[in-house]
C-alpha cells in the first residue's frame, strides 16, 4: 500500500510544529525548501499498518504567495496535491485562523480543519459545534489539543479513515468563492478588488462563527494577567532586559560555558596529546603529525566547544518561544527596531550576538521578511562576541590600564553603533526594493511542549555542527599550513612561513592606522579563523608562550607582553587596532553560517569584504583624527 502524504499548514502559534513533533517524534528530517532558508520538515509515523509521510509546512497568515513561506505554502499544495491536508486551527482564536481556510477552499484544496487547542478555548469561554462547522464548510473537521497522547492517536486515525475525495464545498463556500470570481472578473483597480474579497471573507466568517460557536464571559485570561506586568509600557523593557542577562547567565556563566571549558580541556589536555602520542609511536613525519594535532583535531576541536554554548542558548531561546513570551519581545522592541530598518522581531538575533555570532546569525532565520533576515545577519559581525572580549581586555589593560572598563565599554558601543548604521545603509541601498511586513500575534502563555523545545534545540545545534563545522575543518587546515610552510617546505619559525608573508602583505595596508607591523598582519589573519587567535598569534610573534586569550587574565596577560609588544603600538595606534578588530571580518565560523543561512557564497564574500572596508574606513578615522587632535 502507496504511503499516506499529509501536509499540517495553518498559521503561526496554532501548535502546528507541537502536532507534527508528537506524530513523528524524533522520525524527522529537517532540510531547506529549495531557493530560501526556511526549514523543511518532514515525519514519518505508521498507524494501522499504513505508513504515512508528515510535512509540516510554515506556518502563513495567507497565502497570496507574498512572502517565502507564502509561496512554499501554496506552491506545495496546488503541485504536489498530498493526500490529506490539515488546516491546524487554533480553536480559541478561530475568527482569524478561518481566514486562511477560506482561502485554501477557494483555490479548490479540501482540508481537515483541526481545532487544536480545545482546552485553552474551553478556558476562554468558546463553545464550538463541530457538527455545524463541518455543515457550513462541507470539510471534516476534528478536535485536538496538541500535547495529548490520545488526540494525537486518534488524528492518526482521522488520516487513515478519511477519504477527502468524499468532500467537497457546501453551497455557503461555493456562493462565497462565485463573488470571489465575479470581483475577480471586474475590470477594477486591483487594490480596491482585493480589499473587497477580504471583506467578503469576514463577513463569511462572522456568517458562520455566529451560527456554530457561542461564547461565555470568564473574565480576563491568565495571559492577560500576565501581559499587564510583562508588556506593559514602563516595566516591559527592564524586564525583558533581566530575562535576556538570565539567559547569558545560563549560556555562558552557569551551564554553557563551564561545559564548552570541560569539553575544551578534555580535547587540549587528554585527547589531543593522546592522538599526538599515538602518531609519534606509530612513527609518522613530523609535518603528517602537526596537520593532525594542529590542523585537524584544532579545527575539529574549534567546532566542538562551541556546540554546548550553542544547545545551551537554542535551548533558553526555544524554551522562551514555547511559553508565548518571545512575540512580546517583538511587540516591546519593534518601534526601536524600525528606526534601524528592521522590524520588533529583529531584536532577538542582535542580542544573541553579544554572546556569539553563530547563534546570532542562525537565529535570523526566524525573521518573517528575507529583507529583515539578510540585514540581521550582515550587522551581527560588528557586535562584540565573547571571542572579541579578550582582545578588548587586553589591549585595554595594556594601553588604557586607569580606564579599561571605559574603553572596553565603548567598544561595545562602536558595535552596536556601527551596526544600526550599517542596517539603515543597507535598508536603503542593497535590500531598498524590499518591503518589510510585519504581522504580529500575540500568543496564549502556556508552559512549553519539552519535546518540541529539545526537537528544536537539536535540529538547530545539528545545522551548526554538521553544515558550519566542515567549512571551519577546511579554514583550520588552511590557516595550519600557513603558519607552517614557506616557498623552501617545511618551517620551524611561524616568521618565516606563508602566514608571514601575508601578515607583511596585509600589514602595507595600515600604514595610516598606527600598526603597520607584520605581526598585527599575521594576528588580523589568524582573528578571521578565530578572534580569540590574535592574541596567541601576537603571544607566539612576540616570543610569550602559554599565553592566555581570557579575557579575565588580561591584566597579567598585558604585563607578560608589554616588554616585547610596547614597541610596536602607541595608546592611538592600539585604540585604532582595537576598533579595527571589533569591526573587521568575521570569523570563520560566522562565515560558515553565513553560508549555511544564506545559502549562498556571494554572501560570504560580501560580508567579509563589507565588513572589512567598513573596519578598515573607522580605525583609519579613529587614528587620523586622534592624531590632528594631539593624542599619541
Amino acid at each position: 500500500m502507496a504511503t499516506l502524504s499529509v501536509a499540517l499548514t495553518g498559521n503561526p502559534n496554532t501548535g502546528k510544529s507541537t502536532i507534527f513533533n508528537e506524530l513523528t517524534g524524533a522520525r524527522q528530517k529537517i532540510g531547506n525548501w529549495p531557493g530560501v532558508t526556511v526549514d523543511k520538515k518532514v515525519g514519518y509515523v505508521r498507524h494501522n499498518d499504513r505508513a504515512i509521510s508528515v510535512i509540516d509546512l510554515p506556518g502563513t497568515y495567507s497565502i497570496n504567495a507574498r512572502s517565502p513561506e507564502e509561496k512554499i505554502v501554496i506552491d506545495y499544495l496546488l503541485e504536489e496535491k498530498p493526500d490529506v491536508v490539515v488546516d491546524v486551527v487554533d480553536a480559541s482564536n478561530l475568527s482569524r485562523n478561518l481566514f486562511l481556510t477560506i482561502q485554501f477552499l477557494e483555490y479548490g484544496i479540501p482540508v481537515i480543519i483541526d481545532l487544536n487547542m480545545m482546552d485553552e478555548a474551553k478556558k476562554r469561554g468558546f463553545k464550538i459545534n463541530t457538527k455545524i462547522l463541518e455543515q457550513q464548510f462541507g470539510m471534516p473537521v476534528v478536535e485536538t489539543v496538541g500535547r495529548s497522547r490520545k488526540s494525537i492517536q486518534n488524528l492518526l486515525g482521522v488520516f487513515t479513515d478519511t477519504v477527502m475525495s468524499n468532500y467537497h464545498n457546501s453551497s455557503l463556500i461555493e456562493a462565497h468563492i462565485a463573488k470571489v470570481q465575479e470581483l475577480t472578473a471586474n475590470n477594477k483597480n486591483k487594490e480596491q478588488v482585493e480589499e473587497e474579497i477580504i471583506a467578503l471573507r469576514y463577513a463569511l466568517i462572522d456568517q458562520i462563527m455566529a451560527q456554530a460557536v457561542t461564547t461565555t464571559d470568564v473574565g480576563a485570561s491568565i495571559s492577560e494577567k500576565i501581559d499587564r506586568v510583562f508588556a506593559n509600557g514602563f516595566l516591559a523593557l527592564p524586564l525583558l532586559l533581566l530575562l535576556i542577562y538570565a539567559v547569558f547567565e545560563i549560556t555562558f556563566t552557569w551551564i554553557g560555558q563551564p561545559l564548552a571549558d570541560g569539553l575544551d580541556g578534555l580535547i587540549g589536555d587528554d585527547i589531543s596529546p593522546w592522538i599526538e602520542d599515538s602518531l609519534v609511536s606509530l612513527g609518522v613525519a613530523d609535518w603528517l603529525k602537526s596537520l593532525v594535532v594542529d590542523g585537524v583535531v584544532a579545527g575539529v576541536g574549534s567546532v566542538l566547544t562551541f556546540v554546548p554554548l550553542i544547545f545551551t542558548l537554542f535551548f533558553c531561546l526555544s524554551f522562551l518561544d514555547g511559553t508565548g513570551y518571545m512575540a512580546r519581545v517583538a511587540f516591546i522592541m519593534d518601534p526601536i527596531m524600525r528606526r534601524a530598518g528592521l522590524t520588533g522581531k529583529g531584536v532577538m538575533p542582535l542580542i544573541m550576538g553579544f554572546g556569539c555570532g553563530v547563534p546570532a546569525i542562525m537565529g535570523a532565520r526566524a525573521l518573517d521578511s528575507e529583507k529583515d533576515r539578510m540585514i540581521s545577519i550582515l550587522i551581527t559581525p560588528f557586535l562584540t562576541c565573547g571571542a572579541k572580549l579578550p582582545i578588548m581586555a587586553l589591549f585595554a589593560a595594556m594601553f588604557f590600564p586607569d580606564n579599561a572598563t571605559n574603553v572596553v565599554f565603548c567598544m561595545y558601543l562602536v558595535g552596536v553603533v556601527m551596526a544600526i548604521i550599517m542596517a539603515k545603509v543597507l535598508n536603503i541601498t542593497t535590500f531598498k526594493d524590499e518591503e518589510s511586513t510585519f504581522l504580529l500575534e500575540l500568543p496564549p502563555y502556556r508552559m512549553p511542549d519539552m519535546k518540541t523545545v529539545l526537537l528544536e534545540t537539536w535540529d538547530k545545534g545539528k545545522g551548526y555542527l554538521v553544515k558550519a563545522g566542515t567549512i571551519i575543518f577546511a579554514m583550520s587546515v588552511l590557516i595550519w599550513f600557513l603558519s607552517n610552510y614557506n616557498f623552501d617546505g617545511p618551517t620551524e619559525e611561524m616568521s618565516e612561513s606563508f602566514l608571514a608573508s601575508i601578515g607583511a602583505a596585509m600589514s602595507t595596508i595600515f600604514a595610516f592606522h598606527g600598526f603597520a607591523a607584520w605581526e598585527s598582519g599575521a594576528a588580523i589573519v589568524t582573528g578571521i579563523l578565530a578572534k580569540e587567535a590574535v592574541i596567541s598569534t601576537m603571544g607566539i610573534l612576540y616570543g610569550v608562550a602559554d599565553i592566555s586569550s581570557d579575557a579575565q587574565d588580561a591584566v597579567d596577560t598585558a604585563s607578560q607582553l608589554m616588554g616585547s609588544m610596547g614597541g610596536s603600538f602607541t595608546a592611538l595606534s592600539a585604540l585604532s587596532f582595537m576598533v579595527f578588530s571589533q569591526l573587521y571580518t568575521p570569523c570563520v565560523t560566522a562565515l560558515g553560517t553565513i553560508k549555511k543561512e544564506t545559502g549562498k557564497w556571494k554572501w560570504v564574500a560580501f560580508a567579509a569584504i563589507y565588513t572589512f572596508a567598513a573596519a578598515w574606513v573607522v580605525s583609519l578615522l579613529v587614528y587620523q583624527i586622534g592624531s590632528l587632535l594631539g593624542f599619541a
